[in-house]
């Protein structure tokens, strides 16, 4: 029995499908299912109770997994170990980001870090914000960076970076020439937003449903690059990070207006799975990212989720 066995059978049992098993450990779902019939072979037990039209293990399947879980950790431990001990920093690293993020505020990293690693791979996947978090929750990546973490107890969240949100208004608005702009003043022009799916929209939704105002999107996209192109032809405003729009600031195209007498922040975090053991690799890349030393696996995290913020009131 390999330890490319245990993996794929676990990556079964949490994916509860063969074909996306199939797809992490880079073989046909013909090869999973042949592991599968392996493993009962060689254990001499049922794993999967056939008899139900869902994915469910038998009782022998459940400590197997239990078991499978415990030996992967432990190679992986061992694996980073004697990495850590050789001083070794390669291989390869999955990320998962929101576009937001992996389009503007991630680039600058990534150049540092493949400077100062030039033997570690890193492959970035754009992804809407609920994706991110199943890549993160199946495996399918090693990391994830996303806005508004939600606390999920099968996730580690550590804090990245918090991004102030401005109004972003196209250069001949009629606020275009303010600075700072109340939030009943926006009731008075369209607005442009993101699907109300995505937490940078349900943090204005909450902006505007706390000061007691009404404003209904008059269009809605699933990007930051979609909605800056509608501000910049007047198609509306749209409450975004302020990181996410400097470059249009700088060239004129957008002005980016501050509420008043108010800030509302947008926290930014990276988050992995819990238990997962980083290689040396991964915590060179979330302490340049962090600029805070990853504490050993054994240590209790020193790390909580954050949530918008608010002050000024």
């Amino acid at each position: 029995m390999h330890i490319e066995n245990f993996k794929i059978f676990s990556d079964l049992v949490e994916s509860e499908s063969f074909s996306r098993a199939a797809k992490l450990n880079g073989i046909t779902q013909s090869a999973v299912s042949q592991q599968l019939r392996s493993m009962e072979r060689h254990f001499n037990v049922l794993i999967v109770d056939r008899s139900q039209k869902q994915f469910r293990l038998t009782q022998e399947g459940r400590r197997l997994y239990d078991s499978s879980k415990e030996i992967l950790h432990l190679y992986e431990r061992l694996d980073c170990e004697l990495q850590e001990m050789r001083k070794v920093i390669s291989g390869n690293i999955k990320l998962s980001t929101i576009y937001s993020v992996g389009l503007h505020a991630l680039p600058k990293y990534l150049t540092s870090f493949m400077q100062k690693f030039p033997s570690v791979n890193v492959h970035v996947e754009y992804r809407r914000s609920n994706h991110v978090y199943e890549d993160v929750l199946h495996n399918s990546v090693d990391l994830g960076i996303v806005a508004f973490p939600i606390k999920n107890r099968q996730l580690e969240i550590t804090p990245f970076k918090t991004d102030q949100l401005v109004v972003a208004v196209c250069a001949n608005h009629p606020l275009a020439e303010k600075g700072e702009v109340e939030i009943n003043e926006l009731e008075e022009y369209d607005f442009v937003g993101f699907d109300k799916d995505i937490p940078t929209r349900k943090a204005t939704d909450d902006i505007f449903r706390e000061a007691k105002v009404e404003i209904e999107p008059k269009m809605e996209f699933d990007n930051i690059e979609t909605v800056k192109r509608a501000v910049e032809i007047h198609a509306g405003f749209a409450v975004l990070p302020a990181s996410t729009v400097e470059e249009e600031v700088e060239k004129g195209l957008i002005r980016a207006l501050h509420f008043k007498g108010k800030t509302f922040s947008r926290p930014i975090a990276i988050i992995h799975r819990k238990g997962r053991v980083l290689t040396p690799a991964m915590k060179q890349f979330v302490e340049l990212l962090t600029g805070v030393k990853v504490p050993p696996e054994d240590a209790a995290p020193a790390t909580k989720s954050s949530s918008a913020t608010k002050s000024g009131n």
